[in-house]
């Protein structure tokens, strides 16, 4: 494999932005790509997996290199080592040594936030939270996400999409137990496909396709998404709903809920109604009127590094625990929306017990027996997918 200038500098342009500027990665990599068209597929991917594997192995690669942190061409050269991938002999790169590298990654393996490349507060808190399950699911953080679709059974079955994108040479493999999903075999950019732009299926990761079978719903029911963003499980609850019953979508900011009614008019759901929650009133006059409530509330996003690397860069002590009191918030004003006799399901993409069990049982406590538990799971990043937590609460008074 050779390494190419032009390419490089944009490895080094998006560095640049989700570090100094605070970018999103995705966002990030999509305007450098959108900045050369005519770059062609093998490029836009090297570019693409290359930015995230640095911002992954941020802390190891400046370890390895013993660069300054903003020193990103040192940083390049550092993985072009780790993947022995001969370095250029540019002036960006002089004074690596690739021996020193390899010398001091043996040195440094056994020192875990440095190897799983994690600032020492989160791993501190990682393993507080997890004890000695902490390691398999760190190390399972930093593996690269697959690329799951969710079939859109309300325009198709799981076979007929199968059989379909086979036909655009696109191979995917089922899940045994998350029966709408289909996992891409090689990662490709499906947003161009037909069977995409016809509605047939959604990207959503295996574990969240897990949080609407969660809510036991049956077509007829109404239903309140409380915290919908774009809508992928809003979408999957539509699809389990056949279109019948209504769905109520819900959150603060309306450029989410306006991508959502794109994507429900793709998909063909048309029982989905959005509202933007504007004040504390939008939800007051909610009250007792949902058979089923999903809270997906807003959460450190713990369980799905391995799709937003550089939020580990960016999270601190004091947002966590600032999202801990938005939760507590959500889900004790928001739960008055549900009847008497309903079913929530409070979820996170977190893996820490504070966001999940903890607030819970609080939960629990400050409602005095109006509320009890029937169930409650976990999807763990070791078993292959994103990290979330679900809990399915029964209103009783």
């Amino acid at each position: 494999m050779k390494l190419y200038v032009n390419i490089a500098r944009a490895v080094i342009q998006s560095l640049e932005m989700i570090f100094e500027q605070g970018k999103f990665a995705d966002k990030v990599i999509e305007k450098v790509l959108k900045q050369n068209p005519k770059w062609g597929a093998r490029d836009r991917r090297f570019i693409a997996e290359t930015t995230y594997d640095i911002v992954r192995w941020y802390r190891l690669l400046q370890t390895l290199t013993d660069t300054p942190s903003n020193d990103y061409w040192s940083l390049l050269g550092g993985w072009c080592v780790l993947h022995d991938v001969p370095m250029p002999e540019w002036d960006e790169l002089k004074g690596l040594n690739p021996d020193k590298i390899r010398a001091r990654l043996e040195k440094f393996q056994q020192i875990r936030r440095i190897n799983e490349s994690i600032p020492d507060w989160l791993d501190d808190l990682g393993e507080q939270e997890l004890g000695a399950r902490w390691d398999d699911e760190l190390h399972a953080l930093n593996e690269e996400a697959e690329v799951v679709l969710r079939t859109n059974t309300l325009k198709t079955s799981l076979r007929e999409l199968r059989a379909m994108l086979l036909e655009e040479q696109v191979e995917t493999a089922t899940l045994p137990d998350v029966p709408d999903a289909l996992v891409l075999e090689r990662r490709q950019n499906v947003f161009r496909l037909p069977a995409f732009k016809q509605g047939l299926f959604e990207v959503q990761d295996a574990a969240s396709q897990l949080i609407a079978p969660f809510m036991r719903l049956e077509p007829g029911m109404r239903v309140v998404d409380a915290c919908a963003g774009a809508g992928g499980k809003t979408l999957h609850i539509a699809s389990l709903l056949q279109n019948k019953g209504r769905i109520l979508a819900m959150d603060t900011e309306e450029w989410k809920l306006e991508e959502l009614k794109k994507r429900a008019r793709r998909a063909t759901a048309s029982n989905i109604e959005t509202r933007v929650i504007d004040s504390s009133k939008t939800v007051k006059r909610l009250e007792k009127s949902a058979d089923r409530l999903l809270l997906d509330v807003p959460c450190s996003g713990l369980g799905v590094l391995k799709r937003n690397p550089d939020a580990k860069w960016k999270l601190s002590t004091e947002f966590i625990q600032n999202v801990r009191e938005l939760q507590q918030h959500i889900i004790n004003d928001y739960c008055e929306m549900l009847k008497p006799g309903g079913l929530m399901v409070y979820s996170t993409c977190s893996i820490m017990p504070s966001e999940n069990e903890v607030q819970v049982k609080k939960f629990l406590e400050t409602q005095n027996g109006r509320f009890d538990l029937l169930d409650e799971a976990h999807a763990w990043p070791s078993e292959g997918f994103d990290g979330f937590y679900m809990a399915l609460l029964r209103r009783l008074s």
